[in-house]
């Protein structure tokens, strides 16, 4: 099977959105390159990357499947270095039949030690794994459900927010700014109907061509985000 980087594929699951299907469960299988993949089969396997979010507190653990139906991470365990999280999907509703790649939010035991590499196991909805490099220092503490980023593959960065989970930030443009780059989220229809609670909810963007090397700022505005000022991408690409 031929791989492809996150950034590619995030690319092609946009493009192959439209076609809705129920989250039903079903057996998992690794679909031929011909066939178009269930991206709601239990237990399939999936290309995975991670990166660090929250100044460490947690992480975001991107899998492939549908862009619509983003699964939950349910009682994550860490022994040693090596994080096992169990992906749970979320029902409800109907899902994309796109294969895209979608982050979840995974927290972290408190004490962890960031600056540690760590092995990533993922179980459940999704089957795969991957490392993760610890970080070069301990990062700046951000207060607690603030907006923060992490790079998870190459140039694509992770950026987590906090809300209503049924109500999840839409990209609508990524420009390039003096310090990295301006994030712009579509504002949400008036009449939008949201879960009355406040969740992490990881939005990914492709910096690609966009951003130079070195340290990165992303500047969010629109959909209701609030952000104190730049939220800087920690982590290696």
């Amino acid at each position: 099977m031929v791989r492809r980087s996150l950034p590619v594929l995030l690319g092609i699951g946009i493009l192959s959105v439209g076609v809705l299907v129920g989250c039903a469960t079903g057996t998992g299988s690794v679909p031929a390159e011909d066939e178009t993949p269930d991206a709601t089969s239990p237990g399939a396997s999936s290309e995975v990357s991670a990166g660090w979010l929250d100044a460490g507190r947690g992480v975001a653990v991107v899998t492939l499947g549908s862009s619509s139906c983003v699964p939950v991470a349910a009682d994550p365990t860490l022994a040693g270095t090596t994080l096992t999280v169990d992906l749970v999907d979320v029902t409800g509703g109907p899902c994309t039949r796109d294969m895209a790649p979608r982050a979840t939010y995974v927290a972290l035991p408190p004490g962890v030690d960031p600056t540690q590499d760590f092995d990533i196991v993922v179980t459940g909805a999704v089957a795969g794994a991957t490392s993760l490099a610890g970080l070069a220092t301990s990062p700046t503490p951000v207060p607690e459900f603030a907006p923060s980023a992490g790079w998870v593959d190459g140039d694509l960065a992770a950026i987590l927010t906090w809300g209503s989970s049924g109500c999840r930030p839409q990209l609508e443009a990524v420009a390039s700014s003096d310090a990295g780059a301006t994030v712009t989220f579509a504002e949400p229809p008036a009449d939008q109907v949201c879960t009355m609670d406040l969740a992490p909810r990881v939005t990914l963007a492709d910096l690609t061509g966009i951003v130079g090397d070195g340290s990165i700022e992303l500047t969010l505005s629109g959909g209701n985000i609030a952000s104190d000022g730049p939220v800087a991408i920690i982590g290696r690409r």
